[in-house]
């Protein structure tokens, strides 16, 4: 059901394999990486957090990416303190927001103590609430953007918080890219477009602000087929104001959102055929 269809792809981490993933089902795929992703400017922050880590300050640990955990044991493996890391991880009690974190403490040996029910920050509240808090210290392994989200359901619950921002987003492609990508949302040129990240809906849409294509840049997204990788995403495109029509329903990954846009393109397809 992707044969032919033209599909924005603004992945960067894992471009390639989307793309082939894409083009395997007889899509086009248009190439517009829209962020990329770095270690933190000032590494004092992070040093600092993990010394108190190591040292057995934090009772729970609420891990909200792979990524922001990925990067930490890399620090940590920099700094030459990765085994005393993983040893700290293994005491702590560990609160994965999603199949990502827990994959990467699978890579080290280490599983989550706890899932949130659903992989969202309400997810993780909901969790959090069958817990006991009071008087413990809790890290949170950030992401950017979400630096403030547990902070009032945390100090309501009584608990110390300390967290920690590991990685940030940087633009990687220039302006004029991705106005050019805007421009071809906005003729048409494009019908569908599969977001993998909340800050690539930020970016396009501070890009369009910036180039003046706000109001036609919402009216095309209207209008195209958005897919989203999973709920937190989904959630992005739906503050912009855009419908998903889309997301994998369990399983939060590139392969899902592919079978997902396949399904839902072959569901329209059956609708239109009945008219």
């Amino acid at each position: 059901m992707l044969q032919g269809r033209r599909i924005a792809v603004p992945e960067s981490r894992e471009l390639d394999l989307f793309v082939n993933m894409l083009e395997r089902h007889g899509a086009i795929a248009v190439r517009c990486p829209l962020v990329s992703i770095h270690d933190v400017e000032d590494p004092a922050s992070m040093r600092a957090w993990l010394k108190r880590f190591v040292e057995g300050q934090h009772d729970n640990l609420v891990l909200y990416t792979g990524e922001g955990l990925s990067r930490l044991l890399a620090f940590a493996r920099r700094s030459g303190i990765e085994a005393a890391v993983i040893a700290s991880l293994r005491r702590t009690r560990k609160i994965a927001r999603g199949p990502k974190p827990a994959k990467v403490l699978r890579g080290i040996g280490v599983t989550p103590d706890v899932m949130a029910e659903e992989p969202t920050t309400a997810g993780l509240i909901a969790t959090l609430s069958a817990l006991d808090l009071s008087g413990s210290c809790v890290g949170v392994l950030l992401y950017p953007g979400g630096e403030h989200l547990l902070d009032t359901f945390l100090k309501k619950a009584d608990a110390k918080v300390d967290p920690i921002l590991s990685y940030r987003y940087a633009s990687e492609q220039d302006d004029e890219r991705v106005a050019g990508l805007i421009d071809d949302l906005i003729a048409g040129a494009i019908e569908l477009i599969a977001f993998t990240s909340t800050a690539q809906v930020r970016r396009l849409q501070d890009v369009a602000q910036r180039f003046a294509r706000t109001a036609e840049l919402d009216t095309a997204m209207r209008r195209a087929l958005i897919a989203a990788v999973g709920p937190v995403t989904a959630q992005a495109v739906e503050r912009a104001g855009w419908p998903v029509a889309a997301m994998p329903k369990d399983s939060f990954h590139l392969k899902p959102m592919v079978v997902a846009l396949g399904r839902k393109l072959a569901a329209d397809t059956s609708a239109i055929s009945l008219v």
